[in-house]
């Protein structure tokens, strides 16, 4: 009688861990109650000391945040700088950038955004020694900056630049002719914004004294529109300037302002183009010399200028040039004596570089058939540069350390995988991030000398251990050979996989020039739906192709001038290669894809009619006609100039050869890629008489979230692709 209890007591529990390990990922874990979140840390900032850094830190009980100080050695908090909690002005702050002395703080409040990188806010100044706070300005404004000696803070109000001086509280306007859809002083202009991946265009020289800044004049850009439904009973109109592909940009120009003679004057190079940008400034360490990257309109010339102010002259000191284009650097790092590191893929593969004043090469720091892919600063004392790489394969990445002659090069991170540094002022320690396909982010503190894990951070065991309580399938790495090229590429298989049966193909990517999504990262929102896809009987794949990233400069530019060819080749010949798989149904593959990648699994299905059964298209470019200038120019020149290249591969123009089943999606405020892509591939694909699915999202961007948005949409997708792909 108790043997027979205590089996049932043991069938009972093994019965309930087996149900246990088989927990099935919900959509609304996934988009609506945050299961799989991670532990991060916020706003991570170094001390200036060396010993000690920050993080912004929420309290959920007080409903309040603060600025919380860490000790490296022990990683225990040693104070609470400033909390919201004990200040009348603002109930919360959501962003904090310290002054060069640490003695003052900008708290960010009220933030709203404008595009992608853009947002106006309300921002406050922090004085550590008399705990006080001071508002900047009653209204919002944009990229308030502290000027280096921590006495004034530069920013923009109404596309003017104002400076605030701390010690007055008085406030100086250094422009007037500032005015929407015209003229833009100190922010960049939208394509600026989303192409060149930044929103400040001034900068304070070391002295405070000065401060250079981009100009735009907009006046000839043309208008683009957008419909904003919202809830009142007439619409209204967002109307902003968008320069698509050969279309006229903003007019740039070079300023610069004098706080101690209050002059404003233009800074003109000898550039050989006319038509160019300038998308990047950034002063050196001589308080009279400001640097200026200019690029053609093409793309495919980039200058390094040194402009002296004082003297009103300028050098020339760098000149890259290619047959495709040259990416802009963000590595550009000035030493004491204003020679500089520079980052360049002119040998093939991105790799450092060091060059003196004058712009002479003095030695390539890193060589090798793999890409630098982050520079994290040089160590002056050590005499020592650090960096990340792809060096243990184009999936991982790693942190390393090398000395400025290129010697002793020395691996700082082992675990296989994504490992990422923020580095101690002095270089003496640095955060790790770490996380590969099976490990979520562990946060660890290292020496910077050895590598050496010092103390553990953050772990994310809690969400591990929640994990194995579901049937999460391996994601499996592996390579393709495809049109003579070895991909990088995923495939989860469903948990319960069985061989000897055959299953539906859902195939994921995005493929965008220089992108990667075949990744050993920990996983992402899109990476959890791919297990519930996984969990409903289907093997979802993913597969980089020609033109995507970390592979050299050959793999990633044979795309040049034929955007969405080569791309489309690739996932068409993987498509039927895999269908070839005994456990595959090759009259049972689909493919997706946002954004490019939509692009992508339009021409897809249109050009693969006999390979794929279905595709979903969210917010795809339909014709590169419409896209931006500063993107597709890139790639693809001008319309005017390779009308085939922009034609030949416009999903618009393909309509006809349509067999399977197709989803688009798209959103009708998406100032990114025009709701118009959509509505001329909709009226295109009724014109040839084919029949689709398709959604607009009311007021929603290129993102598509807010509210119950995502759960909504991906609950819309994935009907669809289980639907399609079971018959």
């Amino acid at each position: 009688m108790n043997y027979l209890k205590i089996s049932v007591c043991v069938c009972l529990f093994i019965t309930s861990f087996l149900s246990a390990q088989t927990r099935e990922i919900t959509l609304e874990d996934i988009w609506k109650n945050g299961t799989f979140r991670t532990e991060s840390m916020d706003v991570l900032h170094a001390m200036a000391n060396g010993e000690q850094y920050s993080v912004l830190n929420f309290d959920r009980a007080a409903r309040s945040t603060s600025i919380d100080i860490y000790d490296y050695k022990t990683l225990e908090k040693v104070k609470t700088l400033v909390s919201s909690a004990n200040l009348e002005a603002l109930a919360y702050f959501s962003n904090y950038t310290f002054s060069a002395d640490e003695q003052k703080v900008l708290l960010a409040t009220n933030e709203a955004s404008i595009y992608r990188r853009s947002s106006v806010g309300h921002y406050f100044i922090y004085d550590v020694t008399s705990e006080t706070v001071t508002l900047i300005s009653e209204e919002r404004i944009q990229e308030p900056t502290f000027s280096p000696d921590g006495k004034m803070v530069a920013f923009v109000l109404n596309n003017n630049l104002f400076v605030k001086n701390l010690v007055t509280n008085e406030t100086k306007q250094l422009t007037t002719d500032g005015e929407k859809n015209k003229i833009i002083n100190g922010i960049t202009d939208w394509v600026y914004e989303e192409e060149f991946a930044f929103v400040r265009a001034f900068d304070w020289n070391a002295a405070s004294n000065k401060i250079a800044f981009i100009r735009f004049d907009e006046s000839e850009v043309p208008e683009f529109s957008m419909d904003v439904y919202g809830t009142e009973l007439y619409p209204t109109q967002q109307v902003f300037k968008y320069p698509k592909a050969g279309e006229a940009n903003s007019k740039v120009s070079l300023h610069l302002y004098d706080l101690d003679t209050e002059k404003l004057q233009e800074l003109n190079v000898n550039k050989s183009y006319q038509d160019f940008y300038i998308p990047r400034i950034s002063w050196t360490n001589d308080a009279n010399v400001l640097s200026a990257q200019f690029l053609n309109r093409h793309q495919n010339a980039l200058d390094l200028w040194l402009i002296n102010t004082k003297k009103n002259s300028s050098d020339l000191v760098l000149a890259e040039t290619d047959k495709a284009y040259v990416d802009v650097t963000d590595n550009l790092t000035f030493l004491k004596d204003n020679s500089f590191i520079w980052t360049s893929e002119k040998d093939g593969f991105n790799h450092i570089y060091r060059y003196d004043k004058k712009g002479k090469l003095i030695n390539q720091v890193t060589k090798g058939n793999w890409e630098v892919t982050d520079y994290y600063g040089y160590n002056e004392d050590k005499d020592v540069i650090y960096y990340q790489s792809v060096e243990n394969g184009s999936i991982n990445r790693d942190v390393y350390a090398v000395k400025i002659n290129g010697r002793n090069k020395k691996r700082l991170t082992s675990k296989e995988g994504t490992n990422a540094a923020e580095f101690s002022a002095d270089f003496s320690y640095f955060i790790n991030t770490f996380s590969n396909a099976t490990t979520p982010p562990e946060y660890t503190l290292n020496s910077a000398k050895s590598g050496e894990v010092i103390k553990n951070i953050k772990d994310n065991k809690e969400l591990s251990q929640k994990l194995s309580t579901y049937g999460i399938s391996k994601k499996e790495f592996s390579t393709i050979s495809i049109n003579g090229n070895d991909l990088n590429m995923w495939m989860i298989k469903p948990a319960n996989f069985d061989e000897t049966k055959q299953y539906p193909l859902f195939m994921t990517q995005y493929s965008g020039p220089g992108s990667q999504e075949v990744a050993n990262q920990w996983l992402s929102a899109n990476d959890y739906w791919y297990q519930y896809l996984a969990e409903k009987g289907i093997v979802v794949v993913c597969i980089d192709g020609r033109g995507t990233g970390f592979k050299g400069a050959a793999f990633k530019k044979v795309t040049q001038n034929e955007l969405g060819k080569y791309e489309v080749e690739d996932q068409i010949a993987a498509a039927k290669q895999l269908g070839e798989l005994s456990y595959i149904d090759a009259n049972r593959i689909g493919i997706w894809g946002w954004s490019f990648g939509g692009f992508m699994s339009s021409n897809c299905l249109f050009k693969g009619n006999d390979v794929f059964k279905m595709a979903v298209a969210v917010a795809p470019v339909t014709s590169w006609r419409f896209y931006d200038s500063i993107y597709t120019e890139r790639f693809m020149t001008t319309p005017q100039e390779n009308a085939s290249g922009y034609d030949d591969n416009s999903p618009i123009n393909h309509v006809q050869k349509l067999k399977g089943d197709f989803l688009l999606i798209h959103g009708s405020a998406d100032d990114n890629v025009h709701v118009q892509n959509t509505m001329r591939l909709t009226e295109a694909l009724i014109q040839a008489d084919k029949q689709f699915d398709w959604a607009i999202y009311p007021d929603k961007n290129h993102g598509i979230y807010g509210g119950n948005t995502r759960l909504q949409l991906y609950k819309k997708m994935s009907n669809f692709i289980i639907e399609k792909l079971s018959k």
